[in-house]
């Protein structure tokens, strides 16, 4: 007898894993099922799970598939089930190829394809819809946030939008995700919400289009360049129903709200300089290193490097100046900007051709926060004092790159189960968008 194993979580139960369970089961002639608990689920990063262990254990049962279902519940125990059930195949979706391919050494791995626009009404009878997301470009940014979709529960990346026909189909080949090249309202169309992660000069217009039909919006910084532009945003999903996120990944991080709250607690005293770097040598072939009208270190980090000086200090900033290091077409290879409240100051220095030390610098009448590079990955931080020899350590536990947390968030607003909009604001976001303005009026000369 040919014996199969799978695992999933099966939130949310839909087509995507009726399809899976069927294909297992036709692999061999006994398909052991292993459900993961919430507990382990959280352990390893996933997000927003919805329906309790044995609602998810009950839909798998009833799709008549599963010969034996068990509880997975710590890591190894794959490993163990396929001793201990004398397993001959284990198989998982498509979406996590390479992932598993360590159990070779044990037996037989298969990766089964997945299903393309799933439906969000098979076998669950629950009001909360499996999100259908497209996301707009291929590039760098696409890959990525597919990757960490598979953490986030409800949701599901269904199409992708590229008008550059080759660079579409190599996507489309590799990720087996639908790529619309030709007709941008039918991709909006078929989809319920929408991640901009094109080039930055696409982001307004793109948003724009997508808000006006209705649906909702996770674009990448910066949502404009002016502030106009970006309150016209906001005005226009307000109007639409609709939800609007700026996609500054660090805001979204549970251990970097606990850094700013800490901060904020009076631990340190009073606050009274914040100093943020975001550095990297960037591929000089990268769009960040040749597009000099829309490239460069500002339009790439500026956001995250706002972030905290904004949730430290607030928004009514008396002054701010802007000063870049240029190569010779005009890109901004490293720029410093200098912020001045009425009882503090703040820095911020971003790079994409020159290096420097990425640390998070929070200063106090008591203390310091110092939160090592990479900060806006925000795993780790200390408090220090004038006795050297006193030092609070924080270490939290962060999963991927960040992007999970921030699309948990943008689905809890859409299925209104986060309410309070304190993250990353609107205030924020459009107060950031006047410093954009300023860059691009100074520095690129924009009218």
């Amino acid at each position: 007898m040919k014996k199969v194993i799978t695992y999933g979580t099966y939130d949310l139960f839909h087509e995507g894993h009726y399809n899976l369970l069927k294909h297992a089961k036709e692999l061999g002639d006994y398909l052991i099922v292993g459900v993961t608990t919430q507990h382990f689920d959280q352990m390893r990063g996933k997000m927003n799970v919805v329906d309790p262990i044995l609602t998810r254990i009950e839909n798998v049962r009833k799709t008549g598939f599963a010969d034996e279902i068990i509880v997975e519940d710590h890591e190894g125990q794959k490993i163990e089930d396929i001793q201990n059930y004398d397993i001959d195949i284990f198989t998982v979706g498509s979406d996590w190829t390479g992932k598993f391919d360590y159990l070779n050494a044990y037996c037989e791995v298969r990766y089964l394809p997945r299903t393309p626009n799933i439906s969000s009404t098979m076998i669950r009878e629950h009001a909360k819809p499996i999100l259908q997301i497209g996301v707009i470009g291929s590039g760098r940014m696409a890959p990525r946030f597919i990757d960490e979709s598979r953490y986030v529960s409800g949701a599901y990346v269904g199409a992708v939008y590229n008008p550059m026909v080759e660079s579409a189909r190599a996507f489309q080949e590799k990720y087996q995700i639908e790529v619309q090249t030709e007709d941008f309202d039918q991709f909006v169309d078929s989809v319920d919400a929408v991640y901009i992660a094109s080039p930055n000069e696409t982001h307004y217009e793109y948003a724009k289009r997508v808000l006006q039909a209705g649906k909702h919006v996770l674009s990448e910084k910066p949502l404009a360049f002016t502030r106009e532009k970006t309150m016209e945003l906001y005005d226009l999903a307000h109007e639409k129903h609709a939800i609007l996120m700026e996609g500054i990944r660090t805001a979204y991080a549970p251990s970097f709200q606990q850094l700013i709250n800490i901060a904020k607690s009076g631990k340190i005293g009073e606050i009274r300089d914040v100093e943020a770097t975001f550095t990297r040598i960037a591929d000089e072939r990268s769009r960040e290193r040749t597009d000099a009208e829309f490239g460069g270190a500002f339009l790439e980090f500026a956001g995250y490097t706002m972030l905290p000086i904004f949730k430290i200090f607030g928004l009514d900033y008396e002054d701010v100046t802007i000063d870049s290091i240029c190569d010779e077409n005009g890109l901004d290879v490293y720029t410093k900007m200098q912020f001045r409240y009425k009882d503090g100051m703040a820095t911020a220095k971003m790079g994409v051709g020159v290096k420097s030390e990425g640390n998070l610098v929070i200063s106090g009448t008591k203390g310091y926060v110092l939160a090592p590079s990479p900060w806006w990955l925000t795993k780790k931080f200390d408090i220090r004092y004038e006795d050297a020899s006193q030092v609070d350590h924080y270490d939290m536990n962060f999963m991927g790159d960040g992007l999970r947390y921030e699309l948990a968030e943008f689905v809890s607003k859409i299925n209104k189960s986060e309410k309070k909009d304190f993250k990353l604001t609107a205030e924020e976001s459009i107060r950031m968008s006047d410093v954009v303005e300023k860059f691009m009026r100074q520095e690129r000369g924009m009218k």
